[in-house]
């Protein structure tokens, strides 16, 4: 299995791990936000449950198929991110048409939108700069 499959299989499991949020007591605070940061809805959990089930197939079916996961998904995510940065809404869980731009505080924004950042972000550099070793 190669670097890149192995990577994929990593991110299924993370987006496993993050549509589980909700679901696991004490992650959440009374207002149903995870870690008191971002609240995640079902529009989120199907989109981090269909992602882990992408991540899932591709590093199982190939080399190639888990680098087009990596590329794509990390392009999707990343873009999301930076969104959600800049406008305070995504458009991965249709937060943009549900609520707009929202006026939030920069370091709110900061943290609310680091993991697709940072997950998309290292997706997408995994996918263009570490395809040395094909299978």
């Amino acid at each position: 299995m190669t670097t890149l499959r192995w990577i994929a299989l990593g991110y299924m499991v993370a987006l496993l791990v993050a549509a589980s949020l909700n679901y696991v007591p004490g992650l959440t605070d009374s207002e149903g936000r995870a870690f008191g940061i971002f609240a995640l809805d079902i529009f989120d959990d199907l989109l981090h449950l269909v992602s882990a089930a992408w991540a899932g197939i591709a590093a199982w079916l190939s080399h190639r198929a888990a680098r087009t996961f990596l590329i794509y998904f990390g392009a999707l995510y990343l873009a999301d991110g930076v969104l959600g940065l800049v406008t305070g809404s995504g458009y991965l869980d249709l937060g943009i048409i549900q609520y707009g731009v929202q006026d939030l505080p920069f370091g709110f924004k900061i943290l609310a939108n680091l993991p697709h950042i940072g997950l998309g972000g290292f997706a997408l550099a995994s996918g263009l700069l570490l395809d040395k070793d094909k299978q």
